[in-house]
């Protein structure tokens, strides 16, 4: 199976303001490389929490840190890591499928925004980072 950790990638969305505030937009297939099927946003985490802590077969996303900020780390299966800061919210990181991710270092005003390619389904995800790393290495 192809590991995909060579994709991930740092998006920076158009922001437009004025003295009222400021808008971000993000448009499927224009602003990020898919369509959005599923939004879902995690807030409320203590500082010493992992989230994520998994990898998918098929789902793709993109992370924004709409409040506040953390740090995301993908890793590969074969040893290598990268870690990313998010903390503005006119950016974001791409994540494509097969790639372990693990969010954490929550600020306490943490809103992070998901926007994946795929609904809900517990099947295709791996929880477990020795079966991730045995099924990459195949």
């Amino acid at each position: 199976m192809q590991n995909n950790i060579e994709k991930v990638r740092m998006l920076e969305f158009s922001e437009f303001g004025d003295e009222r505030g400021y808008l971000v937009v993000v448009e499927g297939m224009k602003d990020i490389p898919f369509s959005i099927k599923r939004i879902f946003y995690i807030y409320g985490t203590d500082t010493d929490v992992i989230r994520g802590d998994h990898a998918n077969r098929k789902s793709e996303f993109v992370l924004i840190n709409v409040s506040g900020s953390s740090k995301i780390k993908v890793l590969d299966g074969k040893g290598n890591e990268i870690i990313y800061n998010l903390n503005r919210p006119h950016t974001g990181i791409y994540i494509p499928n097969m790639v372990w991710k693990e969010m954490y270092d929550f600020s306490k005003d943490s809103i992070i925004l998901v926007l994946s390619s795929e609904e809900y389904d517990n099947s295709e995800y791996i929880r477990d980072y020795l079966e991730y790393c045995k099924e990459i290495n195949k």
